[in-house]
């Protein structure tokens, strides 16, 4: 069905020259319009990925920090905000949603986001359902290994975690969640609990993408070895 030659380094390099352009710069490099962040912890953050063009609001003058975040807007923060795309993945036939998702439409807003980070490695669940609300595990197993796909970063050694409430995590999750921790896009509460079942908020999941997209650049992936 299609040949993936290429495709992550694609994406690192788009990434690469978006990350120069984004976060590495100040936090005010050009005014939001959103009016509706107030006192939004991390509203700098979501203003700088905004006028950088790498996240959108519900409209121009809406971001609707406190709103909870759908599946659909989860893999498009995803997408635009690695650069996942199908440019630099060769097809045989064109890829459909139908092929992979259960309940993804075909010719939808959100339909190129799904089949772009899917296509691009990130284990997007078959059955996902573009209109439900994200929890805060299944957000953040799909950031992490977005975020590591395409900033090929080496495997971690993930130690015990600490979590307090590790038993409430989805055993698939668990490692993203872990390693989330260690990279610093996510925190435990006072308590020491990541609250994995609470739906995550737009806001939320907006800040947890700087953070992830701060520790890249931070991070550089190495250079490829040029073997002509």
């Amino acid at each position: 069905m299609k040949k993936k030659a290429g495709s992550i380094t694609f994406a690192s390099l788009a990434l690469t020259a978006l990350l120069s352009l984004s976060v590495a710069g100040s936090l005010y490099a050009a005014a939001a319009p959103f009016g509706d962040l107030g006192t939004t912890e991390g509203s700098d953050k979501i203003q700088s990925l905004h006028s950088k063009g790498i996240i959108q609001g519900m409209n121009a003058q809406s971001f609707a920090p406190k709103a909870p975040l759908t599946a659909a807007q989860g893999i498009q923060l995803i997408a635009g905000g690695f650069q996942f795309s199908l440019d630099a993945i060769r097809f045989i036939q064109e890829p459909k949603a139908a092929q992979v998702f259960t309940k993804v439409l075909d010719g939808q807003w959100y339909t190129e986001a799904f089949l772009g980070v899917y296509h691009n490695g990130v284990p997007v669940p078959e059955d996902i359902d573009p209109a439900s609300r994200l929890t805060r595990e299944l957000f953040t197993f799909l950031l992490v290994r977005g975020m590591e796909q395409a900033g090929s970063l080496p495997l971690i050694n993930v130690k015990p975690s600490g979590i307090a409430d590790e038993s409430s995590l989805a055993p698939e999750y668990q490692g993203a969640v872990v390693r989330s921790l260690k990279y610093g896009i996510t925190r435990l509460d006072s308590s020491g609990r990541f609250d994995p079942k609470r739906e995550i908020s737009r806001g939320e999941a907006a800040v947890m993408l700087y953070d992830a997209l701060d520790y890249l650049r931070q991070h550089p992936a190495p250079a490829a070895a040029d073997n002509s």
